[in-house]
Parts: structure tokens; C-alpha cells; sequence
């Protein structure tokens, strides 16, 4: 468990108490997630605690990551710099802390929207952060009952709020949370009448 130690050193000083407290209880979280579904728990731990790591950096900083990183915004991602932290995040740990690992960079990348063909570890990473310790919002209960049983339900529920959220602002929904949800709800097993 050294390495763990080691990232709680590296994201110390990226953030205040509440984002570190955060990470650590994604991390957590993630490990749990993974024993349920058999996912590999070191790198659940790891992707769990890097995914907020450059959350608390400055837009200008995040950008200059990401741009620096060879990634392009798209129209919805420049108008919307919430997104930019899993992006600039992947990029940082990729170039930085010399992590190569796909699964941990695309966990940590698409932890905010999602995506369709998710892979495990991204969609513990997702719910991870959803349903971390220190959680406490309308629907924590449910969400984390949903996560013990099925990655799937707990992501639709969590991208339920997200919608809700961003569609109550006026805001775009990303089109990778689209795809997202719209693959889980094609490939569920039939539930009630066949139309």
C-alpha cells in the first residue's frame, strides 16, 4: 500500500482539506467497488485518489494542461470549465507522475461525463465519486444501495441528477454523458411489457 501513501503526499498540496478528504474516500470507495466486481483494487485506489487532482488549479492552468496535452475542446467543453479538471487531470498524471496505464487515465477523464463503452474501472471510478464517504445529498441512500448491486443503475441514477442539474440552468448536456446513459438504457434487460 506504499504507492497509496505516496499519491496522498503528491495531491496534498494541490487542495484544500475538503477535495483531499474527497479523493481519499473515492479511493476507498473505488477499492470497495471493485471487490464487489472484481476489478483490480490497486488501480481502482489509484485512479480514486488522482481524479480531483488538478480540480482546484486555475482555469488558466487547467487550460494550458490540456492544450499542452494535445487535446482539443470541443464547443460544449470550452463553455463548460467544470468538465475541464478530469481532462486536464488525465493529462497531468500521464505527463507528470509518468502513468501510462489507459484504464487509469480514461477512469480519471471520463469520471465527470462518462462515456459509451466504459470499461470497469471507469465506471467505479464514476460511481466512486458519486458515492464516496463524505456524499450527503438527496438520494445518497438509494444511490449507494443502487452501487452495491448494479454499476449500470447507479450510473443512470447519478446521470439523472446531472441532467436535472445542467437542464434546470439552461446549461448543454455533453454528448459523451448522452451516449452514456443512452448505452446503459439500450442494453438493460427488458423490464415489465415488451412494446
Amino acid at each position: 500500500m506504499n504507492y497509496f501513501a505516496e499519491y496522498k503526499k503528491i495531491i496534498k498540496p494541490f487542495m484544500g482539506e475538503q477535495r483531499y478528504n474527497h479523493c481519499i474516500n473515492v479511493a476507498k470507495e473505488a477499492q470497495r467497488l471493485a471487490e464487489i466486481y472484481g476489478a483490480d483494487k490497486q488501480k481502482a485506489a489509484t485512479a480514486g485518489i488522482l481524479h480531483d487532482i488538478t480540480k482546484e488549479m486555475s482555469k488558466e492552468e487547467q487550460l494550458q494542461i490540456i492544450t499542452s496535452g494535445g487535446i482539443i475542446l470541443d464547443d460544449i467543453q470550452k463553455n463548460a470549465p467544470k468538465l475541464w479538471h478530469s481532462i486536464s487531470g488525465s493529462v497531468y498524471v500521464r505527463d507528470n507522475l509518468g502513468i501510462n496505464d489507459e484504464d487509469i487515465l480514461n477512469a480519471i477523464r471520463f469520471h465527470t461525463t462518462g462515456r459509451a463503452g466504459m470499461s470497469l474501472l471507469e465506471k467505479i471510478i464514476f460511481v466512486a465519486d458519486f458515492t464516496s464517504d463524505e456524499r450527503n445529498y438527496k438520494g445518497i441512500v438509494k444511490m449507494r444501495k443502487k452501487s452495491r448491486r448494479s454499476l449500470e443503475d447507479a450510473m443512470l441514477y447519478g446521470l439523472s441528477f446531472t441532467f436535472s442539474s445542467l437542464t434546470s440552468r439552461g446549461l448543454a448536456v455533453h454528448i459523451d454523458e448522452l451516449e452514456c446513459y443512452n448505452e446503459i438504457v439500450l442494453n438493460r434487460p427488458a423490464k415489465g411489457k415488451v412494446k
